[in-house]
């Protein structure tokens, strides 16, 4: 849960950068997720397609569009509620698109699991360490909702290069990996959460996801925003791949 001085210097320093978007965001209740600016600046700034799955409000999708001025956006987001805040946000935006779904290794109806907080729910039960670690976040409600592999949603040729794939699924991040491994060779960077223990139930955690990600082609360079306990364990943190050489 963020703090209300977290808040507030992020609304100061989302105001400091003079873009209209993110104010916008953030007088329409979504503000950019300020913390990923510094792996996204490593980045090619001409970044032709950013790939966001797990979308939210859209706090990524601001951060990105501003960060890649020309990106073409295309976002994922199974549940309504935050998918109607993305849209009042972003859905006049002609360079992104809000697909209400879940990305999985098939096409089906599966089920999610609400959090007290709607950014920690997951397509995997709630674990009693994320409630735990996490006051707030426990699960109120179960919904039924759609889930496809990416290939079935977008075009190949939607796809140009440079290309990001962003993932913030809450344990799913393997499976979501699997529901994108048909397009992974188009794909240039991968920006993924993973977790060091397991917060829900039967997830990958971060070397599984870093040893499945090195099999198709990508290496890890960078990880960010790195969350702790009490006891100054790792909890999770933001995981940046790039290509391994010779890769594309």
């Amino acid at each position: 849960m963020i703090s209300f001085f977290r808040k507030a210097s992020k609304a100061l320093l989302l105001c400091l950068t003079l873009d209209s978007l993110l104010i916008k965001g953030l007088v329409r209740g979504t503000a950019a997720s300020i913390e990923h600016f510094r792996p996204l600046r490593r980045l090619p700034a001409d970044m032709k397609a950013v790939i966001d799955i797990g979308a939210n409000r859209g706090q990524f999708a601001l951060a990105a569009q501003h960060v890649f001025k020309a990106c073409r956006l295309y976002s994922f987001e199974p549940l309504s509620q935050p998918a109607s805040c993305y849209r009042k946000v972003l859905d006049n935006n002609s360079a992104s698109q809000l697909f209400e779904i879940a990305i999985g290794p098939e096409r089906k109806e599966t089920v999610i699991h609400v959090s007290a907080h709607d950014d920690s729910s997951s397509l995997l039960p709630i674990g009693a360490q994320q409630s735990r670690l996490y006051p707030g976040t426990h699960e109120v409600r179960i919904e039924t909702i759609r889930q496809a592999p990416l290939h079935e949603l977008l075009a190949a040729e939607q796809l140009q290069r440079p290309s990001l794939l962003k993932l913030d699924v809450q344990g799913f991040e393997l499976q979501a990996l699997q529901g994108c491994q048909a397009y992974l060779p188009l794909i240039d960077w991968v920006y993924a959460e993973c977790s060091f223990v397991e917060l829900y139930e039967g997830q990958a955690l971060a070397d599984e996801v870093i040893a499945w990600l090195r099999e198709q082609g990508f290496v890890l360079v960078g990880v960010y925003n790195m969350s702790y306990d009490r006891e100054g364990r790792a909890i999770q943190a933001d995981f940046l791949f790039g290509p391994v050489a010779g890769k594309g």
